[in-house]
């Protein structure tokens, strides 16, 4: 069963950021993840949510979600991204 990682993403520096997002990437796909939306326009249709910049993951199963999350490359990453932003994730299964 599918899982999704949603980010939201306050972002306070953009080039490390961009730092960040670049090495990203290749410990998604690793895995067997997929970028879905990365900052795209939103609208917020009902509550009190003020996203500020969506990242949208599919990963073939929540055991690959937790694994990309919890390993010790992203968590390595996760410094830098903590560095220059502040965000706010959750994870859901697809049916």
């Amino acid at each position: 069963m599918s899982a999704y990682a949603i980010f939201d993403v306050d972002i306070y520096d953009l080039q490390r950021y961009q730092d960040f997002m670049s090495q990203v990437k290749p410990v998604v796909e690793s895995f067997g993840g997929k970028y879905l939306s990365r900052g795209g326009a939103h609208k917020v249709y009902e509550g009190e949510w003020e996203p500020r910049r969506i990242v949208l993951f599919e990963f073939p199963s929540m055991e690959n979600l937790e694994g990309f999350y919890y390993s010790d490359t992203y968590q390595g990453l996760k410094t830098i991204r903590d560095e220059c932003s502040s965000a706010r994730v959750v994870s859901v299964e697809g049916t």
